[in-house]
């Protein structure tokens, strides 16, 4: 029984080396790649307020606000330029400007970012919320923006608007909000830099009137047609005729055209049905 024993053990144990030596490889490679894809570190900003501290030297403990030009003063070492800088890189810069001057042996700086003010972003238009938001994370993207705004509200539109400015040129690109959440969306939900400025529009609207039920203004739907708008209005009344229904729709030139439009036929913004009253 001990011999059986030890064969089954020794089984057992050149299983688990052998499934070890196939997961090694994997997970080296695992670490290896970790490195690229980390989360960039916020870079302060001109009006950011910081809470620095030395380790063990409460005097030099400093609550202060970067200036305009991305500037402070600290103790000891007078004006330091870390607008642009990480957190990391300018905990370095203080600590090696302490050390530097003698001031402090092994100095371990940290700093805390109290209030994000230097990097904003704005959203405007048909949001719950609109305004100016921080932006307090490198990899902040427009879908993080528009959730601190509340979301599009019930009137906004589907497309939205973000621009700024790209390594310093101008900067403007439409986003199809419905798009990012679908398969491979996430590559259009582009990342948000500061002042940038998204803008949501109202939702693209049709008028009807006449011989319907429900007269009036409605949102235009994605492939609205007119058959389905006519359906939102509760349909025609007893006097109303599909024959009489009439398109306006203004023109490139903004001439109003009168079209005697299918029911499959999509409707577009701002097209005015109109439905006359049956004669027989």
């Amino acid at each position: 029984m001990m011999h059986r024993s030890s064969h089954h053990l020794l089984a057992i144990a050149l299983a688990a080396a052998g499934l070890l030596g196939a997961v090694a490889p994997a997970l080296a490679q695992t670490s290896a790649a970790a490195p690229a894809t980390a989360t960039a570190e916020y870079r302060l900003g001109s009006g950011d307020v910081l809470r620095i501290s030395v380790y063990q030297n409460p005097d030099l403990t400093l609550e202060t606000r970067v200036s305009e030009a991305g500037v402070l003063s600290f103790p000891l070492l007078g004006t330091i330029k870390i607008g642009g800088l990480s957190v990391t890189q300018a905990e370095k810069l203080i600590a090696d400007g302490l050390k530097s001057g003698n001031f402090v042996k092994q100095p371990q700086v940290t700093i805390v970012v109290l209030q994000v003010k230097g990097n904003q972003a704005s959203v405007l238009g048909q949001v719950n919320r609109p305004g100016r938001f921080p932006i307090e994370v490198a990899d902040m993207r427009l879908t993080d923006l528009l959730a601190n705004a509340g979301g599009v509200a019930s009137s906004g539109a589907e497309i939205v608007i973000l621009s700024g400015t790209r390594n310093g040129q101008a900067f403007r690109t439409e986003i199809d909000l419905p798009a990012l959440f679908a398969p491979g969306g996430r590559s259009q939900d582009i990342l948000v830099q500061n002042g940038d400025v998204l803008w949501v529009d109202r939702a693209p609207m049709v008028y009807i009137y006449g011989e319907v039920q429900r007269p009036g203004a409605m949102r235009l739907e994605r492939g609205m047609t007119l058959m389905q708008s006519l359906a939102t209005g509760g349909g025609l009344t007893q006097r109303g005729t599909e024959k009489g229904i009439r398109v306006h729709r203004k023109g490139a030139d903004g001439k109003v055209q009168i079209l005697q439009a299918a029911m499959d036929e999509s409707l577009k913004d701002g097209d005015v049905v109109y439905v006359r009253e049956s004669l027989f």
